[in-house]
């Protein structure tokens, strides 16, 4: 039922990309909303605009998630370090968006369905770690044409008809469950060029019998049944250990600042600390990630804040600095992030270096059929929509 497992880690990776254009062949000016460096700065999600994928999961937390919620802990990085090098046909670099649900819990309250927004539309790789690790299973009733439907009115997809929109729902019990009709569901998904992605647990004619199948191909999506009970092996390497060190020295090349700032960095840890504790090659991945384009956080990081143009640090109150700066004057803290910055840069330079040999070393040691059935399936899935709104791969 849940073989969610990659689920969100291949979304996540959908367009997993990096930050900048969507898929349109003329990149189309948008107006840069300068950070705002104040006393008082809020947590505000980024306001979607031309140049973004947006990527929907849906899962079903009933009682026999647990093992697939551990794999999409893991594959979420895989997704989006697969995904780092994606672009659109005018070579820009997508921004992307992943938005989480989970349905079918009778934790979740009866009057909404079983259903619960556990993230909005989000491109904060920490932020989307932190809510598939707060998951928890329980038995209930699972609603796939209203939790469909729901996504639908409370996300904001957006008008533009180069954006790639995708959902990707995954569960183990008939689709047409539930006083909602999935095809009226679907129907919707299609009038907002939504994509509807369906992920079966279980036997693919069992499937098929549910309705996952036309599900899917209502809107042009693709049905996937998998084996939820597949255990993924992962392969240690002799660059594990030197990039998972190189991870604790990237850490130390963040600036935390503003409101946000304090939490933030703790966020960033607690991610570290999870993905170590769900198992040490995890942690590795999510490393890569960190070095890539993908992971920013200008939003209470002073060396990512600084790349964008409009951007003044010397407007920021002195309490919203960290300690060591407060004392300091502007050009003295333009200095200091200028080094951290070079700091980063030379860390993840060597992070992707090593993360290459690390690729050969896998590929030379991996037995045939090793990597899951979901994540096969579901990257298939998203290269194809994604061809069809001029996607190409580095």
């Amino acid at each position: 039922m849940k073989k969610v497992h990659r689920i969100l880690g291949i979304c996540l990776l959908a367009a997993t990309v990096n930050t900048a254009y969507a898929c349109e062949l003329t990149p189309k000016k948008s107006k840069i909303e300068p950070i705002i460096a104040q006393a008082t700065i809020t947590h505000k999600k980024e306001k979607a605009d031309n140049n973004t994928v947006k990527i929907a999961l849906l899962l079903d937390t009933s009682n026999s998630m647990d093992g697939l919620i551990n794999q999409a802990k893991s594959q979420l990085w895989d997704i989006v370090n697969k995904f780092t090098h994606a672009k659109c046909g005018n070579d820009s670099r997508p921004q992307l968006q992943i938005a989480l649900y989970q349905y079918g819990n009778d934790n979740l309250s009866s009057k909404e369905g079983y259903i619960q927004q556990v993230l909005d539309f989000s491109n904060d790789l920490d932020e989307i770690s932190e809510k598939l690790f707060s998951l928890t299973t329980n038995g209930g009733e699972e609603y796939c044409g209203q939790v469909i439907q729901t996504s639908l009115k409370q996300l904001d997809w957006g008008k533009n008809p180069d954006n790639l929109k995708m959902i990707f729902i995954a569960g183990n019990e008939p689709f047409t469950q539930g006083k909602l009709n999935y095809k009226d569901a679907v129907t919707n998904a299609t009038e907002k060029d939504v994509v509807v992605n369906t992920i079966f647990c279980g036997n693919y004619e069992q499937g098929i019998n549910g309705d996952w199948k036309k599900g899917a191909t209502l809107t042009g999506g693709e049905y996937m049944a998998i084996d939820h009970n597949k255990r993924i092996v992962h392969i240690d390497t002799p660059y594990d250990d030197i990039i998972i060190k190189l991870n604790g020295k990237l850490n130390k090349t963040y600036i935390s600042y503003g409101s946000l700032g304090a939490s933030k960095m703790a966020m960033q840890a607690e991610q570290d600390a999870n993905a170590e504790a769900l198992e040490e090659t995890v942690i590795v991945k999510r490393a890569v990630s960190k070095s890539s384009r993908m992971y920013k956080n200008s939003s209470w990081d002073l060396v990512d804040a600084m790349d964008d143009k409009d951007f003044d640090v010397s407007e920021i109150k002195k309490e919203q600095l960290p300690a060591e700066l407060q004392g300091k004057s502007t050009s003295e803290i333009e200095r200091y992030i200028e080094t951290k910055k070079r700091e980063r840069a030379d860390i993840q330079k060597e992070i992707q270096e090593l993360n290459s040999k690390r690729e050969v070393y896998i590929a030379e040691n991996q037995k045939e059929n090793a990597k899951g059935e979901l994540e096969n399936a579901m990257l298939e899935a998203i290269k194809k929509q994604a061809e069809k709104k001029n996607y190409k791969w580095d």
